[in-house]
């Protein structure tokens, strides 16, 4: 008899133990119970220590802390039509354990999926370019749009980051291309900058040169200095252009004298009345340089047509005793045939 009583009491206990149990919960600060009894929800419990009647209430636990999603590699083509592998990542927690519980049946499965399709919604949408150098405000844009499809779940999307873009190889070679090009600009730029600066200091010292003539002079020797300084075997003098531009005019004035010709004065002219031209020895005219042709007298056409008869000329004709000889004149430069 004594025997089944200690059987009795042994199996009560042990029924009591597991209704104790069954009964009892034991929630972490960053948890939260939602009680169901009999299907009917209750208030939200925890943390702490948690009571339940056996077989009647069932808790289901939430974690508020929050929750790492990592979105896959998702092949994008961009607004101007280049395909992408983008992988990005979300965070967000619990605000509403019993909305999380009641309103979706798996609100991680759930926020991953959204996050999916809007990735390649949102970032579809724009050019490589703004994909590239855009993350801030593309990753809020993709925060609000997650997050507000994702409030009534009672999940809240607190971050979206573009962890990574991967571009096709002929893509990478193309904005590396366009990138030195963009380098090369910028560096045209600023050479072309500096030089218009340099020009406006040396119009400036060229005014203060100008003022005094010594300064330049003064340049020169400096000049001279820094070549020498650097032992050189060669040393270079400058010139000043002033010099050689009266090096220049110097050679252009006999050039210019002698395309114009020497004017001379004709036998005909009043200065040369009574006097005989110039002769040279031997008795020919001495000439008087380029022009004289054109100063002269004409030619005897006769002459200019038959050179043969200026070279063998016929004897004159005997006048007679009663004629008297007529002077003879002096043959001028201009009387020889030409040619």
């Amino acid at each position: 008899m004594v025997t089944a009583i200690i059987i009795v009491v042994v199996v009560i206990a042990v029924l009591a133990l597991a209704a104790a149990g069954a009964s009892i919960r034991v929630l972490r600060e960053y948890e939260r119970g939602i009680v169901f009894r009999l299907g009917r929800l209750m208030e939200t419990r925890g943390p702490g220590l948690i009571l339940l009647v056996p077989s009647i209430d069932r808790m289901v636990r939430i974690s508020l802390r929050t929750v790492t999603l990592t979105v896959p590699a998702q092949e994008i083509i961009t607004r101007d039509n280049i395909p992408v592998r983008v992988t990005a990542v979300a965070y967000y927690r619990v605000v509403d354990p019993s909305s999380a519980v009641t309103q979706i049946e798996n609100f991680h499965s759930a926020t991953l999926q959204i996050s999916q399709t809007t990735l390649r919604s949102v970032l579809g949408g724009v050019d490589l370019d703004a994909l590239l150098s855009e993350r801030e405000q593309l990753n809020a844009a993709l925060q609000h749009v997650i997050d507000t499809q994702t409030e009534p779940w009672g999940i809240k999307v607190t971050t979206v980051e573009i962890k990574d873009v991967e571009i096709p190889e002929r893509m990478q070679h193309a904005i590396a291309r366009q990138a030195e090009a963009e380098r090369e600009r910028r560096a045209k730029i600023i050479n072309a900058e500096g030089e218009f600066q340099a020009a406006g200091k040396l119009a400036q010292a060229a005014d203060v040169i100008g003022r005094n003539p010594t300064t330049l002079q003064l340049r020169y020797l400096q000049t001279l200095r820094e070549i020498g300084g650097a032992q050189n075997s060669t040393i270079v003098f400058p010139m000043p252009i002033d010099l050689m531009q009266s090096v220049r005019d110097a050679i252009k004035q006999p050039r210019a004298q002698s395309a114009e010709g020497v004017e001379i004065e004709s036998a005909d002219s009043p200065e040369l009345d009574g006097r005989e031209p110039p002769e040279l020895d031997g008795g020919e005219p001495r000439s008087l340089g380029p022009g004289v042709a054109e100063a002269l007298a004409p030619l005897d056409p006769q002459a200019a047509l038959d050179p043969q008869a200026e070279l063998d000329p016929e004897p004159a004709p005997d006048p007679g005793p009663a004629a008297d000889p007529e002077p003879v004149q002096p043959r001028t430069a201009s009387d020889r045939p030409t040619g």
